[in-house]
């Protein structure tokens, strides 16, 4: 059953990664599937001519519905004609199924193309009129069908290009940082390259030089290997500067990480640092840390739309806020959080978090800075975003 269910990859729900809105969209749009039952009711037609058809109908009718969204796009086409066939038979009886045709007519928008779109509701709207025509019905019934295919559809056509592009967008940035990665490393295996083919050229020639002098000439041979050694604790030397550089944290590269993290998955972001802002090492890298664990954070369970991070230097403290307008209710006991807090610790500062639930989450960061680098803020120039009114982090 869960399989029968299931999106193919290349259906609508597959393709645009099963959108919650376009779900409850597709569940809440069967409520009107209630007027078949409730009109002939009202109008006290009698039962036994459309009840029994009615029951025969609505299953196959839902069934055929729900493949629009879970079958692959190439089939909308066949789904939608069998809907219509279900509906314009069942309104021989049910005075009330043109619902249903109305219903087909809307998720033809579903189909792989504006035009076809726009062909099917034209044939739906053509077959209402001429039932209406043939059997009698107001023919404001056949107008509806007609006038929902195209409003209804138009919504849905919008819909789905928007969210499609949404999709090549977040393809588009996974691309970029997918090459910015293979850049990285291209450029490590670069460094890595000329920092030690030399290095170790040398020490293999010596080395060489040092095995062949070491009978006939054992005080050269043992200069050579000092020689070797020397080169040897340089190449280590700037093999751990260069791995050092390569872990430094970097504040500013984890808010422009964090922008198109959280952009791309739909949370407007504010927040970043003014030009010559610095801070020791020592401390720079385990707030970059802290800030990365807070966006996840943010990312994965806030359930955010908005997000911002303020910075400020202020009498010798550095303050740190990152906050969102999310579900809130933020435990201030796991892992992500015990993490947090241990960096702050470690350099003598405080975390803080406000999560209220369904109000957001601010965590406020302070941490005692260096005499040298406890420049003001107004010296400094720094931005101070707005937070969101609810809160930060997640």
């Amino acid at each position: 059953m869960k399989r029968l269910f299931a999106p193919a990859p290349d259906s609508l729900l597959g393709q645009l990664r099963s959108p919650l809105y376009m779900r409850w969209q597709a569940g809440l749009s069967l409520f009107a599937l209630v007027a078949v039952f409730q009109g002939p009711l009202a109008l006290r037609h009698p039962v036994g001519a459309w009840l029994a058809p009615t029951l025969l109908a609505v299953p196959l009718f839902v069934y055929l519905y729900s493949r629009v969204y879970l079958a692959p796009r190439r089939y909308v086409q066949w789904y939608v004609a069998g809907m219509t066939a279900v509906a314009l038979v069942l309104w021989v009886s049910n005075p009330f199924a043109f619902v249903l045709l109305a219903l087909a007519a809307v998720l033809s928008a579903f189909a792989e193309s504006w035009r076809r779109w726009l062909a099917n509701v034209a044939v739906i709207g053509a077959l209402a009129l001429g039932k209406a025509w043939i059997f009698g019905d107001p023919l404001g019934q056949a107008l509806a069908v007609a006038m929902a295919g195209l409003f209804g559809g138009f919504s849905n056509v919008a819909y789905v290009c928007s969210a499609r592009k949404d999709a090549e967008l977040r393809l588009s940035q996974a691309e970029v940082r997918r090459l910015a990665v293979l850049a990285e490393r291209e450029r490590i295996g670069r460094d890595l390259h000329d920092l030690l083919g030399h290095t170790l050229s040398l020490v293999a020639l010596k080395s060489e030089l040092a095995r062949r002098l070491a009978l006939a000439e054992p005080g050269r041979a043992q200069r050579e290997m000092a020689e070797v050694e020397r080169v040897a604790r340089h190449a280590l030397t700037e093999v751990r500067a260069a791995v050092t550089g390569m872990r430094r944290g970097d504040l500013a590269a984890e808010l422009t990480s964090a922008r198109l993290m959280l952009e791309a998955s739909g949370v407007a972001f504010e927040g970043g640092l003014p030009d010559g802002f610095e801070l020791p090492q020592a401390i720079e890298a385990p707030l970059a840390l802290v800030l990365r664990e807070a966006v996840t954070n943010i990312h994965r369970h806030a359930r955010a739309g908005r997000a911002a991070v303020s910075v400020s230097i202020e009498d010798h403290m550095l303050h740190m806020r990152i906050g969102d307008n999310g579900r809130g209710g933020l435990t201030a006991h796991g892992n992500g959080v015990s993490g947090m807090r241990e960096r702050v610790h470690a350099l003598g500062g405080t975390l803080s978090i406000d999560s209220p639930p369904r109000r957001g989450t601010m965590l406020s960061i302070r941490v005692p800075l260096p005499m040298q680098a406890a420049v003001p803020v107004e010296a400094r120039g720094i931005a101070r975003p707005a937070l969101p009114a609810t809160g930060s982090a997640a």
